[in-house]
């Protein structure tokens, strides 16, 4: 069955080297991914040539999809990594956001509308004027980022203590002390981070300041939890998917203000990697990333 299966295919930067005469066309900020200073990135689940975002409302049909497409490249892909990833329905209120993370909090609140053709285009799609390789419009970066959770030393650690962490109530998703989820927080009330901390996740993540509208991604993120790492750690966390017309003025930006926050106690980035998703075949006959080659 259909089981809502959508397939995304982006391309890395290493794909344009001299292999395949694409290094003329290499989209303009696309690279490998930057290293940041809480980051312990393990090279072999990091970048690659093509990244192929398998989603479905099973993971029957997430791994059916995959043996076909492996199926059908087994000539010319070798496969780099792999990680499987789920989104939590979230069951204990309300609100707009859907999914919960592996730390128990809604993920996704303060995301651009999916639905705003003005928002995407504004902050998502790629114009002429972004990139001198025309192919390139209607097309966008993506950041993947395996970020594992110390979930053990989180679940020891007070509620209260993680609320200030993130600046979000954990049932509601309220900004502290706000009583909705989708309140705009009002931090000209709060200029000593009183009751929201300055060093919260979603203060520094989102300021709510002019320069920081231009630094809003559209996410997509995913739980996974795959097993035990060597020293006998829960291997759990987030496979975090983000989309926008500037990796620099967006992700890196964001990624910059987030630099030793009281959260980077509890979780380690551990591969992932940046990459461009072409425009999506436009008629019957036509095929992603076609404009690489036309």
């Amino acid at each position: 069955q259909p089981a809502d299966l959508t397939v995304t295919i982006a391309l890395g930067a290493s794909l344009f080297d001299n292999r395949f005469g694409l290094a003329d066309h290499k989209p303009r900020r696309l690279r490998p991914m930057d290293h940041f200073p809480n980051d312990q990135i393990d090279r072999a689940r990091a970048d690659g040539d093509l990244l192929i975002q398998i989603c479905a409302s099973s993971p029957e049909a997430c791994n059916h999809a995959l043996r076909r497409l492996m199926r059908a490249t087994r000539a010319t892909l070798t496969l780099r990594w792999l990680m499987p990833g789920f989104q939590q329905p979230n069951t204990l209120s309300g609100g707009r956001t859907s999914t919960r993370n592996l730390l128990g909090f809604k993920d996704g609140t303060a995301n651009p509308d999916a639905a705003s053709r003005r928002e995407m285009d504004d902050l998502v799609w790629l114009h002429s004027s972004d990139d001198p390789a025309a192919w390139t419009v209607g097309g966008t970066y993506m950041v993947v980022r395996l970020i594992r959770n110390r979930v053990e030393f989180w679940d020891r650690t007070p509620t209260l203590a993680q609320e200030r962490i993130f600046g979000r109530h954990k049932v509601s998703g309220a900004p502290l002390g706000h009583p909705d989820e989708a309140t705009e927080p009002d931090y000209a009330s709060d200029p000593k981070g009183t009751r929201i901390p300055l060093n919260s996740h979603i203060r520094l993540a989102n300021p709510r300041t002019e320069q920081a509208k231009r630094t809003r991604m559209l996410r997509r993120g995913f739980s996974y939890a795959s097993g035990f790492t060597p020293d006998g750690q829960l291997d759990q966390g987030l496979i975090f998917v983000c989309f926008q017309r500037d990796l620099d003025e967006a992700f890196v930006a964001t990624q910059s203000r987030l630099d030793g926050e009281p959260l980077e106690e509890y979780i380690t980035p551990v591969g992932g990697g940046y990459f461009f998703v072409p425009p999506g075949a436009r008629t019957p006959g036509d095929w992603v990333g076609s404009g690489l080659f036309t």
